[in-house]
């Protein structure tokens, strides 16, 4: 396992610039030969992260961005003008930036809520989308994301970028080899800090965020749903506001997110799961716990907001004879973790750079982030209710259907045989 951590890493660091001339001395112009031209919608938090990283990967160039909000794109040019990067165009609208014909892919970072309205102002570009997460705040909106997704003639590779980070990455890889055997129970949770600052406080109202569990939480929804290589069938949840934001309001409306919340999640071919959020601690924390029928891991963080504070990413493998039995550590280096959420935000632009060159990745896909909706909606519905939800059951009350050819990740797509399944 620390030899796969190796591999990861040194991948990573070969990719970094291979396609930049040999000279040192070569201007940014002749370094950028060659290289697939992005155009980023939305400058706030998020999408300054993928600029830091587009620039520190230099596998891309960003020719142009655009954002409705003058302070955001203030922010996002010192990006360039304190790397010493050439600042890119600021378009003035969607149209400018669909016009440029040296975009070759476009990042939408934009609020959860208008991920719909974006992607349909650029599809006729027909040029490799990054859509960041969560891809849509409603049922609706997710499903005909993932449709379009289906007859669209380039990549939509979506910004799941959890999977990537070191612990998840050898977690998933050794779960798929069979080190714990068939999966039984999943445990996941997450202790952090409040919700941070977002552009007209955006991410402390449901009806633009999708919901804490939606917006925050569709990360871990995503890695539960391809640990299990199911479907969920039946979700309970309990959660509400405990501590945050509940004196806080912005242009006259109060603040309805959820804080904290307890998950469990039954599969149709009956993995059980759990999660645990917290989002009122000072430090963070995540834990992932797999069990099989032969033996248990677990993948462990601890990292901070607040700066001068060390990250640190801890794997276990508790099955008789593992090489990781008594585990180790597997934090990246310094200079792949601060390229974003502790490095994982440069391993999905390596994927993205793939794709926009027509090459295959791995990278997170349509279907995967409808199913990681559906499951973290169906924990906001059971909270809403105090019910356990039935997921087919009420996609079919709502009108929904997710099952049609392409929108099953396939690593969901299981035989189940009728006794096998959930009742």
């Amino acid at each position: 396992m620390k030899e796969q951590l190796d591999i990861i890493i040194s991948d990573l660091q070969a990719s970094m610039g291979r396609d930049a001339p040999e000279s040192a001395n070569a201007s940014e112009s002749e370094r950028s030969v060659g290289k697939p031209g992005y155009a980023i919608i939305g400058t706030g938090m998020m999408g300054r992260e993928h600029i830091r990283a587009v620039l520190q990967l230099k596998q891309a160039r960003i020719v142009g961005i655009f954002d409705e909000d003058p302070v955001s794109i203030r922010r996002a040019l010192r990006e360039f003008s304190q790397s010493g990067h050439q600042e890119p165009a600021v378009y003035s609208d969607l149209e400018a930036l669909t016009n440029d014909e040296r975009v070759d892919g476009i990042l939408i970072c934009t609020p959860n809520f208008t991920h719909r309205q974006v992607f349909d102002a650029v599809k006729h570009t027909k040029k490799p989308i990054f859509l960041e997460k969560p891809m849509a705040t409603t049922l609706e909106d997710a499903i005909y994301l993932a449709e379009a997704s289906l007859s669209y003639p380039s990549s939509i590779l979506l910004g799941m970028q959890y999977r990537y980070k070191s612990q998840y990455q050898l977690a998933l890889n050794a779960i798929n080899k069979g080190d714990v055997g068939s999966v039984k129970m999943i445990s996941l949770c997450e202790y952090r800090p409040a919700f941070l600052p977002k552009v007209k406080e955006w991410n402390k109202f449901a009806v633009y965020s999708g919901g804490t569990l939606v917006e925050k939480c569709c990360h871990y929804f995503d890695l539960m749903n391809r640990i299990a290589a199911s479907l969920p069938a039946r979700v309970f949840a309990s959660g509400g506001r405990a501590v945050n934001f509940k004196d806080f309001s912005y242009e006259g409306r109060a603040s309805d997110i959820d804080d904290h919340a307890l998950v469990i999640v039954e599969y149709e071919n009956r993995v059980r799961a759990q999660f645990t959020l917290n989002m009122f601690s000072e430090e963070l924390y995540e834990g992932l716990t797999v069990s099989g029928d032969r033996g248990t891991l677990r993948a462990e963080e601890q990292a901070s907001f607040k700066p001068g504070r060390e990250s640190s990413s801890k794997i276990t493998v508790e099955v008789p004879g593992h090489a990781a039995y008594d585990g180790f550590d597997c934090t990246f280096p310094e200079a792949i973790e601060s390229g974003g959420h502790y490095g994982s935000t440069l391993f999905e632009h390596v994927r993205f750079a793939n794709r926009v060159r027509g090459q295959q990745s791995d990278g997170a896909s349509c279907a995967e982030g409808l199913w990681a909706i559906i499951t973290a909606w169906m924990a906001q519905e059971s909270i809403r209710t105090s019910t356990v939800v039935d997921v087919r059951e009420t996609l079919a009350r709502l009108g929904i259907d997710p099952f049609g050819e392409g929108l099953i990740p396939d690593i969901n797509q299981r035989h189940i045989s009728d006794e096998a399944n959930l009742s």
